[in-house]
């Protein structure tokens, strides 16, 4: 006996019963899907706008507790011509000067800084990278660099910088001698940074 797909004919057009009970299933799942990527899009944007209300909040707890430590802490104990306290729990709140100096990325101030530090003797702690571009086929002449750039018409570039940690240190070892750093060449700031020994 032959097996033949069953059929329900309504009026002129007919359709297979196990197609569509396919295509049904097909259009649920597809809806399932749809539905479970939706949610979860719509977890990950929830997730976005916490981390990123977390992270202002975050900040502007910084800028609270950077002004308590840098301005009203320091005043407070300035007026009592104290430099540090002790806290009932054993830990210690003491106030010092904290330094920084950098070399500006204006192009007129970062060489009028550099020729200052090599005025003042202080060349040595500028680091200087020098390179040259050679063209395709010049492989020999970059091995002859050092003695041979200028001499075959190559001009090297040359780029100074001093580690703003380096220039850091130099300019709090010149305040507390008595000297100062021309703030019209480099970038200085000193405040007051409070700091808090917990008890162990």
């Amino acid at each position: 006996m032959s097996k033949e797909k069953v059929k329900v004919f309504t009026g002129s057009g007919s359709f297979n019963v196990r197609d569509e009970m396919l295509k049904d299933s097909k259009d649920l799942l597809d809806s399932v899907e749809v539905t479970t990527i939706a949610a979860e899009c719509t977890k990950l944007k929830a997730l976005e706008d916490q981390i990123s209300t977390a992270e202002d909040n975050l900040k502007d707890l910084k800028l609270k507790a950077d002004d308590i430590g840098s301005r009203v802490i320091p005043e407070l104990l300035a007026e009592q011509a104290l430099t540090s306290i002790k806290m009932a729990d054993g830990s210690t709140v003491s106030v010092k000067k904290e330094f920084r100096a950098t070399i500006p990325k204006d192009d007129g101030k970062r060489q009028a800084a550099l020729q200052w530090l090599r005025d003042q003797g202080l060349g040595d702690i500028i680091k200087n990278n020098v390179s040259v571009t050679f063209g395709k086929g010049e492989d020999d002449k970059a091995e002859q660099l050092l003695n041979l750039a200028a001499e075959n018409g190559f001009e090297p570039q040359q780029k100074s910088d001093v580690a703003w940690n380096t220039l850091t240190a130099l300019y709090q070892e010149r305040v507390q001698a008595g000297m100062d750093m021309p703030s019209e060449c480099f970038s200085l700031w000193i405040k007051d940074k409070t700091k808090i020994s917990r008890k162990k």
